[in-house]
């Protein structure tokens, strides 16, 4: 049975739990996991299946689990941490929490461009951001990029999240890499200039901004859309059989991805374990929980998806390393502010 527990706030009135205050077992593995996802269930039950090894779950938000960790010290239980985001990956790593792992499995199967240079983290899952449109109002050829969404004729067009989102800062991260930060504030500041509202609300609220007409134009995550297409709600059903999706930038370098992932904590005390199940995560059958549970993007080329997924086709990916999102953000975040993206 996997053993769960969530942190609470305030983080300093937590109390460790036997199931961390045990340290290395043989047959352990403790996972500090920012990721809230029924399915990822399946991802710990079928690695214990496989192995014998018994997951203990520690839930919390990546800052909570950063400086869980970080307080924890050497004594941290902490084998692993998942987390979503290159932009939360590379938190964790400026605090010198992930250890360098080597694997021919890892290397082998895991995208060079998903991973850490220098095996810090691996990335498991994708995420595009993609531009979702009121096909009655808007013609797909004037938003065919990311960039396009800076042009004044969206003006008042454009629903969008807050700039403290770590998925946007990841998003413009990519932007200065390719435009340059000169270039990428000029950009974040005509977005700025064609918002229908002041940002609100997580993905699924932009998405939903469109199909009711308060907004043309959404930025968002692709799975936020296919949860809405597979609702119980028949009124979210609804509400995406009005929008249509677009991955921007066909013609150019692709659409910006993302991912989820996870890295071996510095001496973690049931290290081999750990290494064990980041090799797990890239397997086929972990990498299809990934793609049907949370209609993630799997990793590993050739892995079954989600049918909705597999209808979109293939449609071609930026192919910067993940890493340069994670290194680019404190940028992104200091334009953000500059041009008022609140």
């Amino acid at each position: 049975m996997i053993q769960r527990h969530r942190l609470a706030a305030p983080l300093t009135a937590l109390l460790a739990s036997a199931a961390f205050a045990n340290g290395a077992l043989a047959d352990e593995l403790n996972v500090y996991s920012a990721r809230h996802y029924d399915s990822d269930e399946r991802l710990y039950d079928a690695f214990t299946e496989q192995t014998g090894i018994k997951v203990n779950i520690l839930e919390g938000d990546s800052d909570q689990l950063i400086e869980r960790i970080r307080r924890e010290g050497e004594a941290s239980p902490a084998d692993v941490m998942i987390t979503v985001d290159a932009g939360r990956l590379w938190r964790a790593e400026q605090e010198n929490i992930f250890e360098s792992v080597e694997s021919e499995v890892l290397n082998e199967r895991v995208p060079e461009s998903m991973r850490h240079p220098e095996g810090k983290w691996f990335g498991f899952s994708q995420r595009v951001r993609a531009i979702f449109y009121n096909p009655d109002n808007i013609d797909p050829s004037e938003i065919g990029s990311y960039e396009d969404l800076a042009d004044p004729n969206l003006e008042g067009d454009i629903c969008i999240r807050s700039s403290n989102n770590i998925y946007n800062q990841s998003l413009l991260a990519s932007l200065i890499e390719h435009h340059g930060a000169e270039g990428a504030e000029e950009w974040a500041q005509g977005v700025v200039n064609n918002f229908a509202r002041q940002p609100e609300g997580g993905d699924t609220d932009q998405i939903l901004g469109v199909a009711s007409g308060e907004c043309d134009v959404a930025v968002a995550n692709h799975y936020y859309y296919v949860r809405l297409l597979k609702s119980d709600d028949g009124s979210e059903r609804e509400a995406a059989d009005k929008v249509e999706i677009l991955f921007p930038n066909q013609d150019g370098r692709g659409a910006h991805v993302n991912v989820g992932g996870a890295g071996v904590v510095k001496g973690a005390p049931n290290h081999d374990n750990a290494i064990r199940f980041l090799e797990f995560l890239a397997s086929d059958e972990a990498q299809e929980i990934f793609a049907y549970g949370n209609y993630e993007y799997p990793v590993v080329e050739g892995v079954k998806k989600d049918e909705v997924l597999e209808s979109w086709g293939d449609f071609k990916k930026d192919g910067i390393n993940v890493s340069i999102l994670g290194e680019n953000n404190p940028k992104a975040i200091r334009i953000f502010d500059r041009v008022g993206w609140r």
